[in-house]
């Protein structure tokens, strides 16, 4: 039997609980032992809790001292008190499974030193229900992979497609998502970009063997989109998602998350609500892709119970899917190295010129206008939006760019600018 602690008897903790119980026949033919939830720590043990026919204690030491238990699962979030969990569990060389995508951004490479062996697991950290994780570790494991895209928060995406297909604002799809549960009270985390953030980088890690930080990337949320935007993107072919990406070019890699327009015959553009979907290119294997659901409490758990059951086989690999003599050397590319083709937002006063010198502007930096909009403001009818897209281009000089732009007498607030993933 393999025993274990649950850290966190919350929504995904509790349905670790019921799936372990409710499925507990399979389970344990594949896992070849029982698996089987002994203790819970919470942060009030004395609180009801349906379902719950285990102990529980406000005490993490009881889980990751205990020697009964064989396997501590870290549900409860947050980094600094979580590491402390963790790193007590692996001391006491009982394997880890985390659902915890902050503590992995943060701190993966202590966790690896660490565990030095020790089963350390966290599927559940990246895309829900979508195994992920071991795909990228093991079935694509011969391939140097040379990219990664993916919509790997739900909220945003769910907003995104209400905006695109509905046509409602931003405000309205945000409280839509709320009352669905969707997005927290507080929804920065997610609508800025930076859930995604954490979760991109732990497969970097898996992919290049990277060592990054959030603070080492370009990170931007979907608070600017407009109805404008979405037009331009209906009227040449384009959705917009909010993009993960990860690319290699020699020894650099590019880590981003941001919104994108995306052709609407990519795979990516069909992922739509609160589904995720990522796809990987290998040099070997070409395109694969991944979809299904990226959250809630079932598809996550679902991801923990299958690490578990790996543990219950013996199943050792290492956690970052790189033994560290054979690491590659690369290293993560400054935000200004980005090349893509962009589009172009810009206010203007409806005058005589505009597009002249806007053009201009932007052929003195070597880049290429490939398609214009102009669409008049409905209040102000004087105004209008200059909408562009341009041919590939570095960003560097995109931005040298759009600063002049915004300094011209006729523009009327900064231009927006949003990249095009081809």
């Amino acid at each position: 039997m393999l025993k274990i602690a649950l850290v966190g008897v919350g929504t995904v903790g509790a349905a670790v609980a019921d799936i372990l119980r409710e499925n507990k026949s399979v389970i344990t033919a594949r896992a070849g032992k029982e698996i089987r939830v002994v203790k819970g720590i919470v942060k009030n043990p004395n609180r009801k809790r349906d379902g719950v026919d285990f102990p529980l204690s406000a005490d993490y030491k009881e889980a990751t001292d205990d020697p009964q238990i064989d396997a501590v699962v870290e549900l409860m979030g947050g980094v600094e008190h979580a590491y402390e969990v963790v790193k007590a569990a692996l001391k006491n060389k009982k394997a880890v499974v985390t659902a915890n995508k902050a503590l992995l951004a943060y701190r993966r490479y202590e966790l690896e030193e660490l565990a030095n062996g020790v089963p350390f697991m966290y599927e559940a950290s990246v895309a829900g229900g979508i195994p992920i994780v071991r795909a990228l570790r093991d079935g694509l494991g011969a391939n140097h992979i040379e990219s990664i895209r993916g919509v790997i928060n739900g909220t945003c995406n769910y907003m995104l497609t209400r905006m695109f297909e509905k046509r409602v604002s931003f405000d309205r799809a945000l409280k839509e998502a709320q009352e669905l549960g969707y997005a927290e009270a507080d929804p920065t985390f997610d609508v800025g970009g930076f859930d995604a953030a954490h979760k991109l980088l732990i497969l970097a890690s898996l992919a290049y063997g990277i060592d990054a930080k959030p603070e080492d990337m370009l990170i931007e949320g979907i608070g600017h989109l407009t109805d404008e935007d979405i037009a331009f993107a209906e009227e040449f072919g384009y959705t917009i998602k909010s993009l993960a990406i990860a690319k290699k070019r020699g020894d650099k890699v590019s880590l981003r998350v941001h919104p994108s327009f995306v052709s609407r015959k990519d795979m990516i553009a069909k992922v739509d609500g609160v589904m995720n979907g990522v796809s990987m290119i290998g040099d070997m294997s070409g395109e694969t892709f991944y979809y299904g659901a990226g959250a809630g409490g079932r598809a996550t758990a679902s991801s923990a119970v299958a690490d578990l059951i790996a543990i219950a086989r013996g199943e050792t690999s290492p956690m970052l899917g790189f033994r560290r003599a054979n690491e590659r050397q690369l290293s993560v590319a400054r935000k200004d190295e980005i090349e893509s083709k962009y589009y172009i937002r810009v206010l203007v006063e409806d005058v005589a010129g505009v597009l002249a010198q806007t053009a201009a502007i932007l052929a003195s930096r070597d880049i290429s206008i490939e398609t214009v909009l102009q669409r008049k403001k409905r209040v102000k009818k004087e105004w209008a939006n200059l909408l562009l897209s341009t041919h590939k281009a570095r960003e560097v000089d995109l931005i040298a760019a759009l600063k002049e732009i915004g300094a011209l007498a006729f523009v009327k607030s900064p231009p927006v600018m949003l990249r095009i993933e081809s």
